[in-house]
């Protein structure tokens, strides 16, 4: 039996997806001419059905401008005294190529959801609302006086101390139900605890997957994917001593956060600022999270969906909609590349570049799946 977990915030989930019988309903239904959710015997009315947006933490120590970035990458204002959450679209040239080869009526990015709560780890509201998010981004200030290896530890050892905390309550409640005769909830607790005092995130600590199931409720913060963040100033480059760190000049791209986005980058690039912060931090969101993206087109719409690596057709067949996953019948697949290289979908057909996949087929970057499902 898993632990407890923490009720999470469904304020960016999509709206529920109602459901209607046809008349006459066909007995295969698709995912639309590679786009949309299409129909078939059960047609939803109000939208795709899609999972929660992933959204980011972002953490620091005190005036380490994780505000600052929040502005810089989501153009959002910042407001002190509660928790600051925003969503803003992954940039994806390929859904608007597509979109204008399909003559898409509607174009849809994925998106990723970035959180800067106050008071960060000092805070148990900021706590908890960390646990929700699917990764967290440690922001460093790299400028001044400022070490950014040794904030780097102090954060980390506050993530420490916090998983230490709820993991050694867990675990008095747990042996405490247990009356002697410890479970598999105990156990996973004990081990957790042990990465802990030995200063080991639980992420790189050598759980077992059943451990790591059990404690999947409580949702530890050292589980969670990290990424650095190095907030940079003018003129300067991320630290080598911080590896692969993604360099971000929060200030700068703050300032310019409203401004019209190619009058934007006219004056980035006078700062010598080539690639706006928001797409180094997605990709580097994206490779700590192990995501792909696939994608749907038709005169209806082109859409970009995110599904894990290493994911199977039918599973992300249910990104779009569980109807999908349920009724799975198999997926024509063409490769981005392909298809722009065949000049259209009715081209590509003709050269025999769509592929017919089954449930085994592993979804690809970039590819473009029409689903054909029956429920």
């Amino acid at each position: 039996m898993g632990l407890a977990a923490p009720r999470p915030d469904r304020s960016q989930r999509a709206s529920s997806v109602q459901v209607r019988t046809e008349e006459h309903p066909p007995e295969v239904g698709s995912s639309g001419p590679f786009g949309g959710c299409g129909r078939g015997r059960k047609v939803a009315e109000a939208g795709c059905y899609r999972a929660p947006v992933k959204q980011i933490g972002l953490v620091g120590t005190p005036f380490s401008g994780t505000s600052t970035l929040f502005t810089a990458l989501t153009h959002a204002g910042s407001h002190g005294g509660q928790a600051n959450v925003a969503v803003v679209p992954v940039p994806d040239p390929r859904v608007d190529v597509l979109a204008e080869m399909e003559r898409s009526k509607k174009r849809v990015h994925a998106q990723v959801g970035f959180v800067d709560v106050p008071g960060g780890l000092s805070s148990a509201n900021g706590i908890a609302r960390l646990r929700e998010a699917e990764a967290l981004a440690v922001v460093l200030r790299c400028f001044a006086e400022a070490s950014p290896l040794r904030d780097l530890a102090a954060v980390r050892a506050e993530l420490l101390l916090a998983d230490l905390a709820v993991i050694e309550s867990a675990l008095q409640r747990a042996e405490k139900r247990a009356h002697g005769k410890p479970g598999s909830d105990v156990d996973a607790l004990r081990a957790a605890k042990g990465a802990l005092e030995s200063e080991i995130p639980i992420r790189d600590a050598t759980l077992e997957e059943a451990h790591l199931a059990e404690l999947k409720g409580i949702a530890p913060l050292t589980l969670k994917p990290e990424i650095v963040i190095a907030n940079l100033e003018e003129g300067t480059s991320v630290p080598t001593e911080l590896g692969d760190a993604v360099g971000v000049y929060a200030a700068i791209e703050a300032e310019v956060a409203g401004m019209d986005p190619e009058e934007a980058r006219a004056l980035l690039a006078e700062f010598d600022v080539h690639e706006p912060g928001l797409e180094a931090v997605i990709r580097a969101c994206y490779r700590a999270l192990d995501l792909v993206t696939f994608l749907t087109t038709g005169d209806d719409e082109t859409r970009a969906w995110q599904v894990r690596r290493g994911a199977a057709a039918p599973e992300a067949a249910g990104v779009i909609h569980t109807d999908l996953q349920r009724g799975f019948i198999r997926a024509d697949v063409i490769s981005y590349d392909e298809l722009v290289a065949a000049g259209s979908m009715e081209q590509a057909k003709t050269a025999g570049k769509v592929r017919v996949e089954g449930k085994d087929y592993v979804v690809q970057e970039g590819d473009i799946l029409h689903v054909r499902f029956a429920v």
